[in-house]
């Protein structure tokens, strides 16, 4: 057959899916000679391109070649075609997969690739900016060396960047977890760091394995803003300390209850107010910068306030802390024997159940909100939280900080275009570059100036607004917010977190058991009749209604419980004693437990017939048969009437709508 037409488009003699095909069919035709898919083609052409006397599908062809090799005059299913190329290549005045393409290139192909690969690089660059000031910050904040804290911006990098869990995610040391970490390093020391979050690690990787990353997803919202907020005043008035070169005194009210005084201090001694200064033009930095036009916009505003910190350090008279760095591999510290001996301590194990609940929803929390960022790739939670647990168990065996996912680095990558893993992955690998070859230049950043950086992070995980607006659409959650967030200020944050998720289970319990109770009389019964959900929250109101009704003093009771969807256990065994006191006394009691549609203890008539017998099928008519005399089965147009097959009370039993 001469001139035919192959799946993708019209070719010089008829083309097959990829190549050309002059005097043949495409996609398993007829050939002249042969045919075509998988078997021998003598003089003939097969599923792909040119093979005189040769194979099919899989094999090589004298004169040519099969689904991936040459043919003359064309190739097969990736190769270059004469005046023009395949699916992935450019197409000069060719065709592609389904149509004509003037000189352009098909989908995914090298212009593609390259673009993506530079945009990936340059967003790397960028989160690489935001990540180190925090890191550095971070790490301080926790009170452990600074190094730890690039150490866990690395494993982030290039271990949870690898995995292929959530696209654009980045992770790092998170300021959420830094008053937590400050808290147990005070507590179990710096030591101890590194196999609680080993062993916070190895915990993900289960609830990974077992599936049950979507678990934190079922986590009421105001708990999550509770906790977020829980976390970010603390962590404000702690950083306020370092921010005026001061120590902070130690827990949250106790850090609060102390700024008068440090304000007093300040104001007594220039190099603190310098520092100060230092620290509130970088809180004001971080909320403005981004409102700067042009290129400079773009630059994190955390990298900004350092540079000018650096400036300022460096000026004669000026003398404010700077950081103090040490070697990078010096700082790693591998747990021993001594410290897994431990594990036989309850703090210890409090502590690693508190890093696992709280790394593990902060990490969650945040790749739904990057997820909403953009249009690529969603999240897969299971495996992300496996990525999180192999990065917590790489940095415990190093000794460094815990590893969550970081909004403020997801964003950034984000929103400087990055496609793929590669520019979360090569962060990591700029941050160890940078710790390795330019140690001396971290060591020139003012330690007020990373202060105010946590003190513009803590603000955020605050979110102020928030409170108005949740007030705004449901004050019982607002409730259980506040005080989600005020459990974990006067106390710590796992007490905190657990009373939120209790308070919002009580709250869901409370709106889901909404019961119905309606008492009346008539003549000589008392009717209480009940409906939606009856658990034991509302068992108080069910048995002030059963009590009134024993006291109407009426012989007959009439308990109808058909319109309730949940009975518990414990309404329903009041209903049940109840309705024996009453039959004991000798009042005459009817009972209507939910499903039921006749009284308690009536039994239903016997089914006649065979136990098995079939059910009965619907004839199959034609459309005349269905005219001339109409079916006794039920049609698409027949109406319907429902029969209640209740007994109705007796002073309806006599009426004559009865017969």
């Amino acid at each position: 057959m001469s001139s035919a037409k192959g799946l993708g488009g019209k070719g010089a003699g008829g083309k097959d899916l990829r190549g050309e095909v002059p005097g043949g069919q495409g996609f398993g035709g007829e050939v002249p000679g042969g045919k075509g898919f998988g078997g021998e083609v003598p003089g003939g052409k097969d599923f792909r391109g040119e093979v005189p006397r040769g194979k099919g599908f899989g094999g090589e062809v004298p004169g040519g070649k099969d689904l991936r090799g040459e043919v003359p005059g064309g190739q097969g299913f990736g190769g270059e075609v004469p005046g023009g190329k395949d699916l992935r290549g450019e197409v000069p005045g060719g065709q592609g997969f389904g149509g004509e393409v003037p000189r352009s290139r098909g989908r995914g192909g090298k212009a593609g690739v390259r673009g993506d690969l530079a945009t990936d690089i340059t967003a790397s660059l960028v989160v690489f900016l935001v990540a180190l000031p925090l890191c550095i910050g971070v790490a301080v904040a926790s009170g452990v060396p600074a190094e730890l804290g690039i150490i866990s911006g690395v494993i982030g990098g290039l271990v949870v960047g690898a995995v292929r869990g959530s696209t654009l995610q980045v992770s790092g040391p998170a300021a959420g977890l830094a008053a937590l970490v400050a808290e147990t390093v005070a507590e179990v020391g710096v030591a101890m760091l590194g196999v609680i979050v080993l062993f916070a690690g190895i915990l993900q990787i289960i609830l990974g394995l077992v599936r049950l990353g979507r678990m934190f997803q079922a986590i009421s919202v105001a708990v999550v803003q509770g906790m977020l907020a829980g976390i970010g005043v603390p962590l404000m008035f702690s950083q306020a300390y370092p921010m005026a070169d001061a120590k902070a005194p130690g827990t949250a009210l106790e850090n609060m209850a102390g700024i008068p005084g440090l304000l007093a201090g300040v104001l007594t001694n220039p190099q603190a107010m310098i520092a100060t200064l230092l620290g509130a033009v970088t809180i004001v930095l971080s909320f403005v910068w981004k409102k700067v036009p042009g290129p400079a916009g773009k630059i994190p505003a955390a990298l900004v306030a350092v540079g000018i910190g650096m400036v300022v350090a460096a000026l004669p008279g000026v003398d404010v802390k700077t950081l103090q760095v040490g070697n990078l591999l010096n700082s790693v510290q591998v747990p021993g024997a001594s410290q897994f001996a431990a594990l036989a301590d309850g703090t210890i194990i409090t502590a690693i159940l508190t890093f696992t609940v709280i790394a593990s929803a902060e990490s969650l929390f945040t790749a739904a909100a990057v997820d909403r960022m953009h249009s690529g790739p969603r999240t897969r939670y299971n495996t992300e939280l496996i990525a999180q647990g192999a990065g917590n168990t790489v940095a415990g065996i190093l000794g460094a900080l815990p590893i969550t996912a970081v909004v403020a680095r997801s964003s950034a990558n984000v929103q400087a275009g990055a496609k793929t893993r590669l520019s979360r992955t090569l962060h990591g690998l700029w941050l160890l570059l940078f710790a390795l070859l330019l140690p001396q230049v971290l060591a020139l950043i003012p330690i007020s100036v990373l202060a105010g950086v946590l003190v513009h992070s803590g603000w955020k995980l605050f979110g102020p607004a928030e409170f108005p607006k949740m007030w705004r659409q449901d004050r019982g959650e607002f409730a259980v917010m506040t005080l989600t967030m005020l459990v974990i200020v006067a106390t710590a944050l796992l007490e905190g977190v657990l009373f939120g998720l209790a308070a919002g289970i009580v709250l869901a319990a409370l709106r889901m058991s909404q019961t119905v109770i309606r008492r009346h009389e008539e003549q000589d019964t008392a009717k209480v009749v009940m409906a939606g959900n009856a658990t034991f929250l509302r068992l108080p109101k069910v048995i002030d209604a059963l009590e009134a009704a024993a006291a109407s003093g009426k012989p007959r009771i009439r308990l109808d419980l058909t319109g309730v969807t949940h009975l518990d256990h414990a309404c329903r065994q009041q209903v049940e004693e109840f309705t024996a006191q009453q039959r004991g006394l000798g009042l005459r009691v009817e009972l209507l437990m939910p499903g039921e549609a006749k009284p308690a203890g009536a039994t239903p008539p016997a089914f006649e017939g065979p136990a098995t017998a079939p059910l009965p099928r619907r004839p199959v008519t034609t459309a005349e048969e269905a005219a001339a005399e109409p079916p006794p089965w039920p049609t698409a147009d027949a109406e319907w009437f429902y029969l209640d097959t209740r007994p109705l009370p007796e002073e309806h039993a006599r009426s004559p709508l009865v017969g």
